[in-house]
């Protein structure tokens, strides 16, 4: 039997980091692969899933985060 106690985060647990939920879930996405592109060294997580702790870090307010607007090319 596996005693490793599951982490599950709520939709509402993400929309109290960031302006709703949608947008939580793709900041911790976003997090998780530049998570993903360090060596597992460098990792401040080590082998551990990275997706539970990116949306660990957003759900308790240790990540930071900001929106950037999307240039069009060629419209100034």
């Amino acid at each position: 039997m596996d005693t490793t106690k599951k982490q599950v985060y709520s939709p509402e647990d993400l929309s109290h980091a960031a302006s709703d939920k949608y947008l939580g879930v793709l900041v911790a996405a976003k997090y998780a692969r530049e998570l993903n592109a360090l060596p597992l060294e460098r990792s401040p997580y080590g082998a551990e899933k990275l997706t539970t702790m990116a949306l660990a870090a957003l759900a308790s307010g240790n990540l930071d985060y900001r929106l950037v607007q999307k240039r069009i090319a060629g419209v100034d």
